[in-house]
């Protein structure tokens, strides 16, 4: 499998990131793999990592939607300001563990290519990846 260049782990549970990150790594998902606890500190990373973004170089960013201060959902409205060219080869996928039909209603107006339950499987990513990327791992 091509590795994607870079993913963005959002969660305010370090150890969420941190077993999702095991996980990534142990499929072979991607070259780098970074890591944030609030929205604020996320999106500077994410502004850095679009910047040098391209179709060849896919970043993926899995984004939590309930955190305190900037949370998912103000992440993505910062995210749509960003230029065009800067967005271009960034995927989000929000990865929640609320699936109240509030929530679904909110997210599904949000414009991120998709929505993926807590907790990230082998079977998700294999998912993301063939649905966003064209890519998968090859199953052992």
């Amino acid at each position: 499998m091509i590795k994607l260049s870079s993913v963005l782990l959002v969660d305010d549970d370090p150890a969420t990131n941190h077993l999702n990150e095991r996980l990534l790594k142990d499929l072979g998902v991607a070259d780098q793999y970074l890591s944030a606890n609030d929205g604020e500190q996320a999106f500077a990373v994410l502004k850095e990592l679009s910047a040098n973004a391209n179709p060849s170089s896919p970043v993926l960013v899995l984004l939590d939607v309930k955190m305190p201060g900037m949370d998912g959902m103000a992440f993505v409205e910062a995210y749509q300001q960003l230029p065009p060219a800067q967005k271009q080869a960034v995927v989000i996928v929000m990865h929640t563990a609320s699936m109240s039909s509030h929530d679904l209603g909110l997210i599904e107006a949000l414009p991120i290519a998709g929505l993926v339950s807590k907790p990230l499987t082998r079977d998700k990513v294999d998912l993301i990846l063939k649905l966003h990327y064209q890519r998968q791992f090859l199953v052992s």
